[in-house]
């Protein structure tokens, strides 16, 4: 049996804890407790949320754990040298140690960034890059696993983080078995930006949010006004008078933001061919999608693929 301890500070926040589900289903789907789940804080007891329930805890510096969660609430966490030491030891034994959202300061605080890449809540990335310089922070990540050392983005990447390293013990088919469990529209992968272009949108129509989730399922193909309001059970008129009220932008500008977001995760996460890539992603040609990375990021596709490095570990 793997133990698995989530580290919880007062004031922490309870989202934390959907990172322990993740965990929970995985048993349940395979069928007996691969994981052992551990409520752990600096001195053990109660230990009280931002919103006032408070937890039972296992004293982390007793606790014998294969994987650390360390939690967070909704600001930057005060400086601990306790907590720091407490996670300095904890890595001398730990096979995994892991930061949901602003963890991340816990873990740097520790000196367990050093020399490492790693991420956080975006609107706090530039604070975790100022306090640790040694670390390289990567903002537009859903989450990184860097040589054993996890960090994910806001609170809700903890989910995709855990489904993860789900995969990464028991395989890729548990954690598709596992996201659909929880409802979830499928595992982001690690590199998968922070910023959605659907989120941008905020389509609030569900005719319109039909015909977006068409559009991502089917970027390859030429995507007409014709096919989008099909989807949507409008006419193209009217399809297109309520999408620019929904989004305030047209359809093919809406479109476009999906491919070049379906594009660069494929360039960042594979090493398909440039052309490819834009085959795939509906540009038709590597041309056409070197002229909008331009436009949308000031440099081509290669440079992208270049800044982005080796693809992230899972």
């Amino acid at each position: 049996m793997q133990h698995v301890g989530l580290v919880v500070s007062p004031g922490f926040q309870t989202m934390g804890f959907a990172a322990l589900s993740i965990f929970e289903l995985a048993n349940k789907k395979l069928g007996k407790t691969a994981y052992g789940l551990h409520v752990l804080s600096e001195t053990g007891g109660r230990v009280v949320s931002s919103f006032g329930m408070d937890v039972q805890t296992e004293p982390l510096a007793h606790a014998e754990m294969d994987t650390i969660l360390v939690g967070s609430g909704m600001e930057v966490p005060a400086a601990s040298k306790s907590m720091a030491s407490h996670l300095q030891q904890a890595a001398k034994s730990t096979r995994r140690l892991a930061s949901i959202c602003l963890g991340a300061f816990s873990l740097g605080e520790a000196g367990l960034l050093d020399g490492r890449r790693a991420t956080t809540h975006w609107r706090f990335s530039q604070e975790l890059q100022k306090r640790y310089p040694k670390c390289t922070v990567d903002m537009d990540r859903i989450f990184i696993n860097d040589d054993g050392i996890w960090t994910s983005a806001g609170m809700s990447a903890g989910t995709d983080l855990a489904l993860g390293m789900v995969e990464s013990d028991y395989g890729h088919e548990l954690a598709h078995e596992v996201a659909r469990g929880m409802v979830m529209y499928h595992r982001r992968a690690g590199g998968q930006s922070q910023h959605s272009a659907l989120l941008e949108l905020d389509a609030k129509a569900d005719c319109i949010q039909t015909a977006l989730a068409y559009a991502k399922r089917n970027l390859h193909k030429p995507l007409g006004i014709g096919d989008l309001a099909r989807a949507a059970s409008l006419s193209p008129r009217q399809f297109t008078r309520v999408f620019r009220s929904e989004t305030g932008v047209s359809p093919a500008k809406a479109i476009e933001a999906l491919r070049l977001e379906s594009a660069k995760l494929m360039l960042e996460q594979s090493r398909l061919p440039i052309e490819v890539v834009a085959r795939e992603t509906g540009f038709g040609g590597g041309e056409r999608m070197r002229r909008a990375f331009v436009r949308a990021y000031g440099e081509p596709p290669r440079a992208v693929r270049n800044n982005a490095g080796p693809p992230t570990s899972k």
